[in-house]
């Protein structure tokens, strides 16, 4: 037993010293394959550590995924080349912590709704073959927090409309994205409550949430230029979101790899993110087909 012991003990230092830069954040193997493989799957090393140092210094535990990271394409200020980095973005629930910790939030109320609005957009198959997509959302979103001040609860409202805050499937398109047109109700609901949670507590930020910014463009995003960035070496190709259409056709025939031990969830999930971007959702999706 004791010899088992020494062994794992030895192993986990070689892995450390393999590893210095997550081992000296605190993290061993084991949390380390966790948030590479469930918590951030396909994110660069680099930039999981960089979530980790966000929510280090923010006393939030990075297990919880408060923080998440978007990729985002940004314009270097001194060549003009654009690259794809992820970004460290909260999520609202980051900011639902942050009020609460507070110790002034008093809850909040149910979203109101606009008027539901049935409309035409113009967007494109997988093949970049034009299409009409149909959708139902609601018009508007207000949401409504509580704060106590001097003893008295204290309403905080926002109202954001659906045309204003959706996603589309890419630059050449006006149709959602798969997420904003399975969610139109519950994307809208989350960035009005983010922006009620921000008038509420301006302390948190006014950073804008991953939820509000999946899937919108970063072009114009300028950067301070680095050393990476004199190398002038070539951007990766800007993806897009991979359409809703196309999952649901190819998801029958990845199911029967992973059943068949063919291919794991995280291998299907890496392989098809080299073509498009999968929402948390579709990820969720394919991972409990092995589970």
């Amino acid at each position: 037993m004791n010899q088992q012991v020494q062994a794992i003990e030895i192993a986990n230092q070689q892995w450390m010293a393999a590893n210095p830069l997550v081992a000296s954040r605190g993290l061993d193997e084991s949390t380390w394959n966790a948030l590479c493989s469930t918590i951030y799957p396909g994110s660069k090393p680099e930039s999981i550590l960089m979530a980790v140092d966000y929510c280090r210094a923010r006393k939030l535990d990075i297990m919880l995924k408060p923080v998440h990271l978007v990729p985002m394409q940004v314009k270097d200020a001194q060549s003009g080349q654009k690259q794809w980095r992820d970004v460290p973005m909260p999520g609202v629930g980051l900011y639902r912590i942050q009020a609460d910790r507070s110790g002034d939030y008093a809850g909040a109320d149910e979203p109101e709704f606009g008027p539901i609005i049935e409309a035409e957009f113009d967007g494109q198959d997988y093949n970049n073959n034009a299409i009409k997509v149909k959708v139902r959302y609601p018009e508007w979103c207000k949401y409504t927090v509580y704060k106590m001040i001097g003893g008295q609860r204290v309403a905080f409202k926002a109202t954001e409309f659906w045309l204003e805050n959706y996603a589309t499937q890419s630059a050449r398109s006006e149709a959602p994205n798969a997420m904003w047109k399975k969610r139109p109700f519950g994307q809208l609901a989350k960035c009005a409550e983010a922006q009620a949670l921000r008038k509420g507590w301006p302390e948190i930020g006014q950073e804008p949430t991953a939820e509000e910014m999946q899937g919108k463009s970063f072009n114009e995003v300028d950067i301070t230029p680095d050393q990476s960035s004199q190398n002038h070496q070539p951007s990766r190709p800007a993806l897009e979101y991979y359409p809703e259409e196309s999952f649901n056709q190819n998801f029958g025939k990845w199911a029967q790899a992973i059943s068949a031990g063919m291919k794991t969830p995280d291998e299907v999930i890496k392989t098809v993110q080299q073509k498009g971007i999968l929402t948390e959702e579709q990820q969720q999706k394919i991972r409990e087909v092995a589970a």
